[in-house]
């Protein structure tokens, strides 16, 4: 299928790290406000620099579009490839309100084209594996789940508007920062939570910045610290936090009646899922142990010195390339995804009503004060594993 890509900044060349394990996504070309900086991607990645966004939709070549432009572009421009009969393909958040997510998903379905949104981190070998063990049984009955998305306090101290990807293109600090964290990162542990419990059903949030001065000038600050109490079917209640004050932790810890499963960092496709059951002792070679285990799991799971700690076998998709080494994470999951989907004729994965449910949490998390009851409106259907 062949694919052009809208905006060539800082994201773009993750996406571009692993295209080489996925030939069956032909990258024909891409577009960007900046010309110096499409120029330069389009020379890297040998694809068609086009003039404009219409441009681009009125290409009959393209069937996929990646969105890969800033947050708040995201609902104009999907808006206008979706209007042009492209499915797309959009870096997260889908929108920035649960109102223009809503729209989207009615226009691709008015359309009969596919749209989808990242993260796509669900369909890894972590999160494969950990709803496994859920459903298996593992850890019995699930109860709470502690989810963090805690990104250090990179600003001011790592000064990040420095930050330069592989083609030279700076991290958009003053976008980042004024969009917020929550937008950013919650979607992560969102898509892992609706994978494994369904859509969650009620919000209680507690949002604040923190950390005002991170070292630019900005038009706004956003939150840089959201707290949420989710309720989820069956009784399931998950903790969710996103930051950028509190030391680095990127954990999902699960805990059920008769154990606890806990995932280190939800941005690596190769870290092993946990699990301690509470039937097993702890001897003494354990406790001597306990620190070891407690680096390797960084933090994931509570108690961890007087718990026993063993790698749960790995099940469901394979590892496949990523970015690199210190990045171990395949953006291009999701865009594979969609096309397995479209060529299948069946339901996609990351279907829109996950991205719009997804939105909706992110809002609520982020701007609680925009919502006059807790109660989620949005759902999303049952995701099937691999």
């Amino acid at each position: 299928m062949r694919c052009a890509i809208v905006g060539c900044g800082y994201v773009a060349d993750l996406y571009a790290a692993t295209r080489h394990a996925h030939p069956e996504l032909e990258w024909a070309g891409a577009w960007d406000v900046d010309d110096a900086r499409l120029q330069t991607c389009s020379r890297r990645w040998a694809v068609r620099a086009y003039r404009s966004l219409d441009e681009v939709c009125e290409d009959p070549s393209i069937s996929l579009v990646l969105n890969l432009t800033g947050p708040r572009s995201h609902f104009i421009v999907t808006q206008r490839c979706l209007e042009a009969g492209k499915h797309v393909y959009s870096e997260k958040p889908l929108a920035m309100t649960f109102s223009e997510a809503e729209n989207l998903a009615q226009l691709a379905a008015a359309r009969n084209v596919l749209l989808s949104s990242a993260p796509c981190s669900l369909l890894s070998p972590p999160a494969q594996t950990m709803w496994h063990a859920i459903r298996r049984g593992a850890i019995g009955r699930p109860r709470l789940v502690y989810a963090n998305f805690d990104d250090g306090m990179i600003a001011p101290w790592q000064s990040p508007w420095e930050w330069r990807n592989a083609a030279g293109v700076p991290w958009p600090a003053k976008d980042e920062f004024e969009v917020g964290c929550t937008y950013q990162h919650a979607g992560y542990l969102l898509t892992w939570l609706a994978f494994f419990f369904g859509a969650a059903r009620r919000v209680s949030a507690f949002a604040t910045c923190v950390l005002p001065q991170k070292g630019i000038t900005v038009d706004g600050m956003a939150p840089d610290f959201t707290l949420g109490g989710l309720e989820y079917g069956d009784g399931v209640v998950a903790r969710v936090t996103c930051g950028l004050v509190a030391p680095r932790d990127k954990s999902i810890t699960v805990v059920g009646d008769d154990g606890v499963l806990a995932v280190g960092d939800v941005r690596d496709e190769r870290r092993p899922v946990m699990i301690s059951r509470r039937d097993e002792r702890v001897s003494i070679s354990d406790r001597l142990l306990a620190p070891l285990t407690a680096w390797a799991l960084r933090s994931a799971a509570p108690n961890v010195a007087n718990r026993r700690w063993r790698e749960y076998p790995h099940t469901g998709s394979v590892a496949g390339a990523v970015v690199a080494e210190d990045k171990p994470v395949d953006f291009l999951r999701g865009p594979a995804e969609m096309m397995a989907a479209i060529a299948a004729a069946r339901p996609c994965r990351l279907s829109p009503q996950l991205a719009v449910h997804t939105v909706e949490l992110t809002e609520r998390l982020q701007h609680p004060e925009r919502f006059s009851s807790t109660s989620v409106v949005s759902g999303c259907p049952a995701i099937e594993p691999l």
